[in-house]
């Protein structure tokens, strides 16, 4: 059984398709699995011993010098990686006209299909012209976790049903960065690309207060210029926290992998350390948490919603209910 993973972006959503490679190995042990993502993601996809082959996309470099002989020649790469071998699924779990493309340009092995959605969820980037691409097109409700919509294509591709919790089947990321502490620490992940999603800063630094009972230091990551502005502006008011440097992707999964708790907004790096099942808070604040929220563990626990973030006193109990457990 050979079969192909489109889910080319972003870092959450590539995430959250990640069981699915644990359901198919479950129902068909000796199946290659291979993965087309977004270059910046393809350290984060290797940490998953299940995927074989990882076939990088570039289109957002690529779009900026499409007239360039090197971009041409990586793009004639691409496409002779993707035509490699010949499939039994193909199956693209985004539903955008570039996915369906790159599922186009794939192969079939005789009696194989390319499966996708039927239609997205609540408030995602769906595009309908990338049905044309499939011979099977999966319905989901419209309120499907996201963690769930990629594993219901693939069952009803497959053959199965979803009927076990998630497992992501990440392994722990190799290295010890100088900046990682030896003690126990807590990670804020506090930077996100929606500035609605934010938490006040003074709530970051009431949080803190509350962890100096802890004894835990705080380590405060940062993704651009804005967010390690942010980041320091917090730290001045935190004794117990300090800066990072800019971190690589595989140094963000050992931060989020390696902490004792970790707090953060709904982003990427937050998902990151539910999946590792890191004991974790995630803050909605902007953003529906039906779509993202971690519920394959207890360690997990999800405060706010759309519209109403959550107060101190709430993460502050969350902290004592995953910290004296």
């Amino acid at each position: 059984m050979k079969i192909l993973l489109i889910r080319v972006s972003s870092l959450g959503d590539v995430l959250h398709n990640m069981p699915i490679v644990d359901d198919l190995h479950r129902h068909f042990n000796n199946a290659q699995i291979d993965w087309v993502v977004e270059e910046a993601y393809v350290n984060l996809v290797r940490l998953h011993p299940g995927v074989q082959h990882i076939i990088p996309f570039a289109l957002r470099r690529w779009r900026k010098n499409l007239g360039a002989a090197a971009t041409r020649q990586e793009m004639k790469h691409f496409y002779q990686a993707l035509r490699k071998e010949k499939y039994d699924l193909v199956l693209d779990t985004q539903g955008l006209f570039k996915t369906g493309m790159i599922m186009g340009m794939s192969r079939l092995a005789p009696g194989g299909k390319k499966v996708g959605l039927a239609n997205g969820t609540e408030g995602s980037g769906y595009e309908g012209i990338s049905r044309f691409f499939h011979h099977q097109s999966v319905p989901v409700d419209r309120h499907t976790h996201a963690v769930l919509r990629g594993r219901l294509v693939a069952a009803a591709a497959a053959g199965y049903t979803v009927d076990t919790p998630a497992s992501f089947g990440l392994e722990p990321p190799a290295g010890t960065p100088a900046w990682l502490p030896g003690e126990p620490y807590v990670v804020f992940f506090h930077g996100t690309a929606g500035a609605a999603k934010k938490w006040a800063r003074a709530h970051w630094v009431d949080i803190a207060e509350e962890l100096r009972r802890y004894a835990l230091p705080i380590l405060l990551p940062w993704g651009n210029a804005a967010e390690k502005a942010e980041a320091e502006a917090m730290a001045a008011q935190m004794p117990n926290a300090r800066v990072l440097p800019a971190l690589s992707m595989q140094e963000a999964t050992i931060l989020a992998q390696s902490a004792a708790l970790a707090i953060g907004v709904d982003t990427g790096l937050t998902h990151i350390a539910a999946a590792y099942e890191t004991p974790t808070i995630e803050i909605y604040c902007a953003s529906p948490k039906w779509k993202t929220a971690g519920n394959w563990s207890d360690k997990i626990i999800n405060l706010g919603d759309q519209g109403f973030p959550p107060t101190p006193h709430e993460v502050k109990q969350a902290i004592k209910q995953l910290l004296v457990a």
